[in-house]
This record gives structure tokens, C-alpha cells and sequence, in this order.
């Protein structure tokens, strides 16, 4: 099981050096894949800004992740996430939307797909860092 975050999807539609690892991560069969509805919502945010709409709709079609609902205790430990390493508070700096990515992958205990230095000053752990072995959650 992986949490996705936003980085990891963009830099696969836009091609980005760290696209196609993330791609692998992605393609491995019965790995549950988990999607906040607040990253959700940034994804498509950004897919808009970088004019790649299309793309984005093309890759969720793709791909059998699950939507987390955004919950009153959610939005609670996604505002936990920013106070403890949101931007002005931690070097890791992580913004609005990547406090629902952080907050899904603590909730469920599993590592997110992310690309950049933010997460990685967190205590999340990489799925890009994660044995390519077959899940079955």
C-alpha cells in the first residue's frame, strides 16, 4: 500500500527525470494506492496550471486508486502536519496540499510516492525507496 502525492503524478505526465520511477512504483500489481481528496483536489489544481488536464484525466483513468474521504479528522491531522512541518515552521516546508499526502500516509502507516527534498525532511518514508516486491493489501 502507498499514499500518492501530487509530485510523484505530475512528474510521470510531464515526463520528468523522476517520472518513470515513479511509474515503475505505480505498476506494480496489487498495490493498493491511496489519493486524498485534498491532494485530489491539488493534483488537478496544478494539472490545470501546467495545462495538462488532459494527461492527469488519462493517468487516474489508468490507475485503481482509492479516494480518502476528507474527514473532519483528517483535515485535523492534515493541519497537525503543517504546524509541525508546514512551511515557516520545518525546513521541509511542505504546503497545502502536501499536508493531505503526509497526513495519508501516517493515517495508514505505508510510504508515499513523492518526488523533491520537502518529504524527504519529514518523517515520511519514500515509496520510491520501498523493495519493487508484489503487496497483496
Amino acid at each position: 500500500m502507498i499514499a500518492l502525492d501530487t509530485s510523484a503524478l505530475i512528474a510521470i505526465i510531464k515526463n520528468e527525470p523522476t517520472g518513470r520511477a515513479c511509474a515503475t512504483v505505480l505498476a506494480i500489481p496489487n498495490r493498493r494506492l491511496l489519493l486524498s481528496a485534498g491532494t485530489l483536489l491539488e493534483l488537478k489544481i496544478v494539472a490545470l496550471q501546467k495545462k495538462c488536464s488532459d494527461q492527469l484525466s488519462q493517468l487516474i483513468a489508468s490507475l485503481n486508486f482509492e479516494i480518502v474521504d476528507l474527514t473532519q479528522a483528517r483535515a485535523e491531522h492534515a493541519a497537525a502536519a503543517n504546524q509541525r512541518f508546514g512551511k515557516g515552521f520545518h525546513p521541509a516546508a511542505l504546503n497545502f496540499g502536501d499536508c493531505f499526502s503526509y497526513a495519508t500516509a501516517q493515517e495508514f502507516d505505508c510510504p508515499l510516492l513523492y518526488v523533491g527534498d520537502d518529504f524527504a525532511r519529514a518523517d515520511v518514508r519514500s515509496a520510491l525507496d520501498v523493495p519493487r516486491q508484489n503487496e497483496s493489501l
